[in-house]
């Protein structure tokens, strides 16, 4: 089941470090079953992943302070920060492949949300392999067909000495 909109916001409590029922009086569950739905929605799988992505995300932004004295160390490629999808910027693109690019680099989006946007990203970047229209196919079948059984071009005529005739 897909992460919900009450399950991202006991997601979000807990990463706080909220018990289970005041994380689930948070995400707006009754008060009175609160303990019940917060001990359910803590072995929750989908609750438990975006958790570990929350967990993955902070440890990526800690980067430990440089000592006086030393220059700062440069990070290996493979420790460098990944891009990081901003709403403000979001908001600010004028082209959608821009916006669709930023939103599949944010590893702080749900999983689901950075496919649909590679998945909506994918006409841009690349061109199915039949796309076109029945005219364009037709116009290339005779093309096609036209260089094969067309006749040859007359030759050249030029007489002695390069001078037309």
């Amino acid at each position: 089941m897909a992460l919900t909109g009450k399950k991202q916001k006991f997601a979000a409590a807990k990463g706080k470090g909220m018990s289970n029922k005041d994380a689930a009086i948070e995400a707006g569950y009754s008060p009175a079953s609160a303990g019940a739905a917060g001990s359910r929605l803590a072995k929750d799988p989908d609750v438990l992943a975006a958790l570990d992505r929350k967990a993955k995300v902070r440890a990526v932004k800690k980067v430990p302070p440089a000592k006086e004295g030393s220059p700062p160390k440069s990070r290996p490629a493979a420790d460098a920060p990944k891009p990081k999808f901003d709403l403000a910027t979001a908001l600010s693109h004028s082209d959608p492949k821009a916006f669709l690019l930023a939103a599949m680099n944010d590893i702080e989006l749900e999983p689901r949300q950075r496919i649909e946007a590679a998945k909506t990203l994918m006409p841009f970047m690349h061109q199915k392999l039949g796309e076109g229209g029945k005219k364009d196919q037709q116009a290339a079948e005779a093309k096609k067909a036209a260089s094969r059984f067309a006749p040859a071009a007359p030759p050249k005529v030029v007489a002695a000495g390069g001078k037309k005739v």
